[in-house]
C-alpha cells in the first residue's frame, strides 16, 4: 500500500501509541481529521493487513512496520560548533550546547529525544571549545564528534559542509535548542520539512508559507512561523542537498550565511518543504544570557 500524508499520519500516530488503548475518535482530535476520515482509513489500514486490534488495543502489524520503513529516521546531525556570543559571560567556558538548564546541559534534552525513538546515529559538529564535547561520550557513546576547524571564519554553512553526505534521512538541528517536549522528534517522517510555530508577530526568522509549504525564509513578519532550525531531509533531498550544499559553500560569501540559506534561498527550486508544526512550550531557543536567566533563576544573581 503507498500511503498518503492523512494514511501516514493515522498510522504513526498507532504506532506512538498503541501501548494505550486509543478510539477512533481520540485519534480524529488528535490529528484534527473527520470522524468519518479516520474510520475509513482505519478500515483500509485493517483491510491491507496494516494494523490490527487485540484486547482493545490497536497495534502495527509487521507489515505495518515494513510499510513505514523508508519513512524511518535514520540519523541526526547536531550543528554545535558556534561561539554563542549572545549568551557571554555564560559561554566564555562553555560551549552553548554543554549550558546547563535545571541541571542538564542543553543539548542532552536532544540526544534524550533522538534516543527516545530509536536515532543512535548522531553526529555531532563541534569548534569552540571542542573538546569539552568529549564529556558526552561516556553517556552517549553511538554519538560521532566531528571537529570544525574553520568554525570561527565562518557560519554554521560549514559544518553542514562537513556532514553534508550524511543529510539523507537525516534530521538536521542546531544543538542549542532546550527540548521540553521530547514527542516532536519523531521516528518517522512523511517527506522533507522545517519545524516552525505559528505566530501572529515576530521580529526573528520566519517562514511565510503557501498550501502548507515554505514558500520564504525571511526576519520579521506577520501570521508566519517562527522557525526552530529542525529540519529533516527525505533520501532523494537529502542527495540533492549533498550538491547543493558544496555549491552553496563556494559562493561568494555564502560561508558568512546559516545552512538553512541551501534549501530556502539558493536552490529553493530544488525542494518542496513543509511546516511541521509545534506549539508553545514544546521547545525553548535560548539566545541571549537574559533569556537564559528568564528560563533558569539560577543564573539570576
Amino acid at each position: 500500500m503507498k500511503l498518503s500524508k492523512n494514511y501516514f499520519d493515522v498510522l504513526t500516530y498507532i504506532e506512538e501509541n498503541q501501548n494505550d488503548k486509543i478510539s477512533q475518535r481520540k485519534i480524529s482530535g488528535a490529528l484534527n481529521m473527520s470522524l468519518g476520515t479516520i474510520n475509513k482509513i482505519m478500515s483500509d489500514l485493517t483491510k491491507d493487513n496494516l494494523i490490527e486490534s487485540k484486547d482493545g488495543f490497536i497495534k502495527v502489524t509487521v507489515e505495518g512496520y515494513n510499510t513505514l520503513e523508508p519513512f524511518r529516521v535514520k540519523r541526526a546531525i547536531l550543528l554545535a560548533a558556534g561561539f554563542g556570543s549572545r549568551m557571554i559571560p555564560i559561554t566564555l567556558n562553555t560551549p552553548k550546547p554543554l549550558v546547563l538548564v535545571h541541571g542538564k546541559r542543553i543539548i542532552e534534552t536532544i540526544l534524550d529525544a533522538l534516543l527516545k525513538v530509536g536515532i543512535e546515529e548522531i553526529y555531532i559538529v563541534r569548534g569552540y571549545l571542542g573538546e569539552q564535547f568529549d564529556v558526552l561520550l561516556k553517556k552517549y557513546p553511538s554519538i560521532t564528534l566531528i571537529d570544525n576547524p574553520i568554525y570561527n571564519e565562518t557560519n554554521n554553512l560549514s559544518s553542514a559542509y562537513l556532514t553534508r553526505d550524511k543529510f539523507s534521512n537525516s534530521y538536521v538541528m542546531e544543538a542549542d535548542l532546550y527540548i521540553h517536549n521530547p514527542s516532536i522528534i519523531k521516528k518517522y517522517q512523511y517527506g522533507s520539512n522545517y519545524t516552525g510555530k505559528y505566530v501572529d508577530v515576530t521580529d526573528d526568522w520566519c517562514f511565510d508559507t503557501k498550501n502548507g509549504y515554505i514558500s520564504k525564509l525571511k526576519i520579521g513578519g506577520e501570521k508566519c512561523f517562527h522557525t526552530y532550525c529542525i529540519a529533516y531531509f527525505s533520501k532523494e533531498d537529502g542527495e540533492k542537498m549533498q550538491e547543493d550544499i558544496k555549491k552553496s559553500f563556494e559562493l561568494p560569501g555564502a560561508k558568512e550565511k546559516v545552512w538553512d540559506f541551501v534549501a530556502l534561498d539558493y536552490f529553493k527550486e530544488h525542494y518542496k518543504l513543509y511546516v511541521r508544526e509545534v506549539h508553545e512550550g514544546d521547545i525553548d531557543e535560548i539566545d541571549t544570557f537574559n533569556e537564559l536567566k528568564k528560563i533558569d533563576s539560577i543564573y539570576d544573581v
